[in-house]
């Protein structure tokens, strides 16, 4: 069995740890404005970043479009889920396929394809102006909300296949047997159905919250030069700052920051479910 793993191991190491060792050495760094990177063994790269005000503001920044898109995609993709899981008709691999559809495209490809439709002379403003209801274009992209908007089309998807998965091992008998003892609908969803997915719930937000977290494409086109979220800061700190130290900090700042919150909301709704 080891030989079968190893090779999968080998990968691993070589594509992902290995590359977060080094980023992590650097990290540890300091930038010279002449030579860029002097070798040193400091966490003042760290201290800069969590003493800063600006960069705390962009991680809450990050942290709330997080949190928001993950609580809204959940509120969507439930229902959109429960309709998959439940549907017995020849429909269903037609309507699975489709919700896999907006996987194939790339973040970029969408975010332009948002920015054509809620750009000041998209879609969206050229068909309020055309009817009269508004005199000029409306500010719809280059907001937080578009950044929502935008993010939430990308992981919705990821959502609703992960609670559809779990959903269609809830036997159907089970919310039969509670609708028949006289629950309403609502108390057959609250007692059978959403402890059962609970499992479910919680994997799809935590993969989810962890997508929304280090989103990057649809910030920048559709968030703007204004608004900032922690993976566009890092990656101006490596391309325009040549600030490379910094930048590997600030990575593995989101990085703490995301495993943190995701152990902690894991271990809070695992908790709730085992009782």
């Amino acid at each position: 069995m080891a030989a079968f793993v190893l090779p999968a191991v080998l990968v691993v190491a070589a594509l992902l740890v290995g590359p977060m060792l080094l980023l992590a050495r650097i990290s540890l760094n300091r930038y010279s404005a002449t030579d860029l990177m002097v070798e040193a063994l400091s966490p003042q790269n760290y201290l800069a970043a969590v003493a800063d005000p600006y960069y705390r503001g962009v991680m809450g920044t990050t942290l709330a479009v997080a949190l928001l898109c993950t609580g809204l995609t959940l509120a969507l993709g439930f229902p959109a889920a429960y309709r998959l899981a439940r549907m017995e008709s020849r429909w269903k691999s037609l309507v699975t396929v489709m919700t896999l559809i907006p996987l194939l495209v790339g973040n970029v490809v969408r975010a332009a394809g948002w920015m054509g439709l809620i750009g000041n002379d998209g879609l969206i403003n050229a068909g309020l102006q055309a009817t009269g209801l508004v005199s000029g274009p409306v500010r719809l992209i280059y907001t937080p909300g578009a950044v929502v908007v935008g993010t939430m089309a990308v992981v919705l998807p990821y959502m609703i296949l992960t609670l559809a998965s779990v959903i269609e091992s809830i036997p159907r008998s089970l919310e039969e047997a509670a609708a028949n003892l006289g629950a309403p609908a609502l108390t057959v969803f609250r007692r059978v159905v959403w402890p059962l997915a609970l499992p479910g719930t919680v994997a799809g937000c935590v993969l989810v919250f962890i997508l929304c977290m280090n989103t990057y494409a649809t910030a920048v086109l559709l968030g703007g030069p204004q608004f900032k979220m922690m993976a566009p800061a890092v990656y101006d700190q490596f391309s325009k700052g040549m600030n490379w130290p910094f930048g590997a900090a600030l990575a593995f700042i989101l990085l703490g920051a995301t495993l943190a919150l995701t152990v902690l909301g894991t271990a809070l709704l695992g908790r709730r479910y085992a009782r």
